[in-house]
């Protein structure tokens, strides 16, 4: 069960946010959080797009949910949320909507843009929380891709491996978007949640939304 005590920005799903405010709205009441994706139903046969292919390989549906209640908690504690949207970066990622299906848009450049944005975006969002990013004791990241995971250790100056459990959910489940920031949640309270996590994601636009979590 996760514990609201703050109105939160769109993150990995913006049912999480709409689940805190709720909570929030009528203490004593739970609610349940479900994110559902079905990426498989993006799977172009009619496209060579290296993009599509990468897609295809990388993409697999997923379905996560969570407890959401105010005032009491047994598991974990949001205490804020905040997000960075980078301006004219639309064609970074995301998706066009074409007459036979969803067309992914994926830019090589999202490992360097990561790697050179993502440490700047991570400190002003600490900073609008209240905190600093060396407060933090544990990132939980949504595993994009393997090169996606390399460059937010390099941006973050984690050690090469730290990130483990988001690699262990890409290889056991790939991409599932919304829900596999929640896989790698679920592992890391099953192994012990630190004392102040946040949760990261990145999102078309080019975005990224940070979810602060204190242990219980």
């Amino acid at each position: 069960m996760l514990a609201s005590t703050s109105m939160l920005t769109p993150s990995t799903s913006q049912g999480l946010a709409i689940a805190a405010r709720m909570a929030n709205a009528e203490p004593g009441k739970t609610w349940l959080f479900v994110t559902i994706e079905t990426c498989s139903i993006s799977i172009r046969l009619d496209s060579n797009d290296p993009a599509a292919v990468v897609a295809t390989a990388l993409f697999g549906d997923g379905a996560a949910a969570a407890v959401v209640r105010s005032g009491e908690h047994s598991l974990a504690r949001i205490t804020g949320s905040a997000e960075k949207l980078w301006p004219d970066t639309q064609r970074i990622m995301g998706w066009d909507v074409e007459d036979p299906g969803l067309a992914v848009v994926f830019d090589r450049a999202i490992p360097p843009f990561i790697e050179s944005e993502l440490a700047q975006a991570v400190d002003e969002m600490c900073a609008s929380l209240g905190i600093q990013r060396a407060d933090i004791d544990r990132f939980c990241c949504h595993p994009g891709g393997v090169k996606v995971i390399d460059a937010i250790e390099t941006a973050l100056g984690l050690n090469q491996g730290e990130l483990n459990l988001e690699r262990e959910v890409l290889r056991d489940y790939g991409n599932m978007s919304a829900p596999t920031v929640m896989f790698v949640l679920e592992r890391l309270i099953a192994r012990g949640l630190p004392k102040r996590v946040m949760m990261t994601a990145f999102g078309p636009g080019f975005t990224c939304a940070g979810l602060l979590l204190e242990a219980a």
